[in-house]
């Protein structure tokens, strides 16, 4: 009997040398795409498969997204039986764009109002 394979082709990968910075921002500018980062960047590289995410996208604009990350050289993909699995190429892309994917993901804080009081003297 004939090994079964996947139906789908495997996954296009851009290494982050190639990337230009204007295509890894607009790739991080996306809602979405950073919240996926961000939780690849809390999770064991390959733990994650795609339909693990809790994003609020279908499935063909979840594999959007994916795609744009990959194309951004932040994401690698490969198949493992049924699952795609993912991770994130941090130490690649820290290596093209010092700091900027610590500056990404770090927490969001709130920003302080400025102050309406008068200087004290």
């Amino acid at each position: 009997m004939a090994e079964r394979t996947s139906h789908r082709a495997a996954p296009e990968h851009t290494h982050p040398d190639e990337v230009p910075v204007q295509t890894a921002l607009a790739a991080l500018a996306d809602p979405v795409r950073l919240q996926l980062v961000r939780a690849l960047a809390e999770s064991v590289e390959w733990s994650r498969s795609c339909g693990s995410f809790d994003v609020p996208v279908g499935k063909a604009a979840l594999s959007h997204h994916f795609a744009v990350l990959r194309g951004a050289g932040l994401v690698e993909q490969r198949d493992e039986g049924p699952k795609r699995v993912n991770r994130l190429r941090r130490a690649e892309f820290d290596a093209r764009f010092p700091g900027l994917l610590a500056l990404v993901l770090r927490e969001e804080r709130p920003r302080r109002e400025p102050s309406r009081e008068a200087p004290s003297r």
